[in-house]
């Protein structure tokens, strides 16, 4: 018996006929994404200043709106350590005291959700605008260098709270010289909780049982942290002695959820909207926020077993009604998020309907048994979200970067630097700043930059020829993509790239993915032109840059 690889003709049905067919699928998919959702709802409101109970109003928003808006049908809607870093700035600057004083850390809270609501209120704005294309403008190597950034980011908050020393506050290169001090002054017990965890993050993916694999890894964590919570007793404040050191313990430790799940909804404060710091939030809120929503979108399209496209201003419609709806009741901004997504693939669904099951799912589990929430131990979570935070920034996506060239390795690291000095929008701009200046230096002509001379010639053979002049480069690639989708009509579209100077990664990559569309819609991109070019690096990726000729 042979394994029946998906194709566009099985594609799932939808309508009372797709729920009758797919309900089984989506509710097992549902649950098991579930399992790995709430402890990382949790955890993500926690590193962001939020309550621990934000998150789950979050992905609970999110997966009743977007599954009836949207037409991803696949991705799941939820909090992300991506936008960790925005959210615990914006109540930052609000006033946020890590605890130190309750009144202003829910003031700060409030503020920060009417920022929220404006953002999502910008999120459909551009969706109207049909902006979800802009997600194609930013080069491949700026995107990874900030997503690497937020991950180093997340680590030198999160580590603290794995070893149980208080949560810091500061910038994350003051936080990651802080480490070493935070170990050797760390709670014996807590560490215990944390390092497990840790321990059951990375060592898991390496066991093949199916048996081990059918829970998730962050409920492994959940269900040996709680137990060791239980064991230590951290319920109850009190002291032990350890090494001839006196430690506290108590519910401190431990997660703080209400009882009641619809006394925990909070409304917003909008006053912060009279402040331009309140505006500089709204708009990393949503440039961000979007950026990253359509690039996870766009992935989990990649890798759709029915090969489905998502309408990304539709989708970002769908984002930006959900965060308003979010922010409106004490929720997090929310993003299509990338590692649900995938475990909702790898977990049989078929629809959008598991996206809807594993916010029910949610809900039931907090509205009626909340007491369980109260037992995971906060150094659990802090684990996870390192882990998060260590595959963001990993050893292999910097090995991954420079096998694409070493240009592109610069950008990166330019970007990752960038952001942790600054934040994330000047990193950005550093990277597209530099990025654009290798670009002048490797030949490419200022006015080819934004507007690269293009030709378009079609012959009776069903044939079309793309020629590009100058540069294909990232900030031209959306007027670029535009000309060779307006060509697919006919059965082979020829680009023709003799005439540049320069062709960059993020376009090299950009018209794989292209290549791959069009083979799918039974047509052909033929890329032609590239003989005279050299390339930065071996990888297919790899910037091409004209040699030039000697002369005779």
């Amino acid at each position: 018996m042979t394994d029946h690889k998906p194709t566009r003709a099985d594609v799932p049905k939808t309508g009372i006929a797709g729920f009758r067919e797919n309900w089984r699928a989506d509710l097992n998919s549902g649950f098991l994404v579930f399992l790995i959702a709430l402890p990382l709802c949790l955890g993500i409101s926690l590193a962001s200043g939020y309550p621990a109970i934000a998150g789950v109003f979050t992905a609970i928003v999110g997966s009743v709106v977007c599954s009836l808006v949207s037409n991803s049908e696949l991705t799941i809607k939820g909090p992300a350590a991506g936008l960790i870093v925005i959210a615990l700035g914006a109540v930052t600057e609000f006033g946020f005291t890590g605890g130190e004083d309750p009144a202003a850390d829910f003031q700060a809270y409030r503020l920060a959700l009417g920022v929220g609501v404006a953002a999502g209120v910008l999120q459909i704005v551009f969706s109207l605008l049909r902006s979800g294309v802009l997600s194609e403008f930013f080069p491949t190597s700026v995107v990874h260098g900030m997503l690497a950034a937020i991950g180093v980011i997340i680590i030198s908050k999160q580590i603290h709270t794995v070893v149980g020393t208080p949560s810091k506050h500061g910038e994350p290169l003051l936080l990651l010289r802080d480490i070493p001090h935070s170990i050797m002054n760390c709670n014996p017990e807590i560490v215990v909780i944390g390092l497990l965890s840790l321990l059951l993050l990375f060592g898991l993916p390496m066991f093949k049982s199916r048996w081990v694999r059918a829970i998730p890894a962050p409920m492994w964590v959940i269900l040996v942290a709680v137990p060791l919570g239980l064991w230590f007793d951290l319920e109850d404040e009190h002291t032990y002695s350890f090494g001839g050191h006196i430690f506290g313990l108590g519910p401190n430790y431990l997660v703080d959820v209400p009882k009641n799940i619809f006394a925990a909804i909070t409304l917003p404060d909008f006053s912060g909207l009279q402040t331009a710091a309140g505006w500089k939030w709204v708009m990393m809120f949503a440039l961000i926020g979007s950026l990253e929503s359509l690039l996870s979108a766009k992935a989990i399209d990649l890798v759709d077993p029915w090969r489905r496209k998502t309408s990304f201003d539709r989708d970002l419609l769908a984002v930006g009604l959900a965060n308003v709806g979010s922010a409106l009741i004490g929720g997090l901004p929310m993003i299509s998020e990338i590692v649900r997504s995938k475990a909702n693939i790898d977990n049989g669904a078929r629809t959008r309907l598991a996206n809807l099951y594993h916010g029910l799912f949610l809900f039931l589990f907090v509205a009626f048994v909340p007491g369980l929430v109260h037992e995971i131990p906060l150094a659990a979570l802090a684990a996870m979200l390192v882990y998060t935070g260590f595959r963001l920034a990993s050893p292999q996506e910097f090995i991954h970067v420079y096998h694409t060239g070493k240009e592109q390795l610069a950008i990166f690291l330019v970007t990752l630097l960038g952001v942790l000095a600054t934040d994330l929008l000047k990193g950005i701009a550093i990277g597209v700043a530099v990025k654009i200046l290798l670009h002048i230096f490797n030949g490419a002509p200022l006015r080819s930059l934004l507007r690269a001379p293009i030709t378009v010639n079609r012959d009776d053979r069903d044939n079309t020829v793309v020629s590009v002049h100058d540069a294909a480069v990232f900030s031209n690639w959306i007027r670029l993509r535009r000309q060779i989708e307006d060509a697919s009509d006919t059965a082979t579209v020829q680009l023709d790239l003799s005439e540049t100077r320069l062709v960059d990664h993020t376009v090299m990559e950009r018209l794989h993915i292209l290549q791959r569309e069009f083979a799918e819609r039974n047509r052909t991109l033929v890329i032609t032109g590239l003989d005279d070019h050299t390339s930065s690096s071996g990888h297919e990726f790899a910037s091409r840059k004209k040699a030039k000729k000697s002369s005779a």
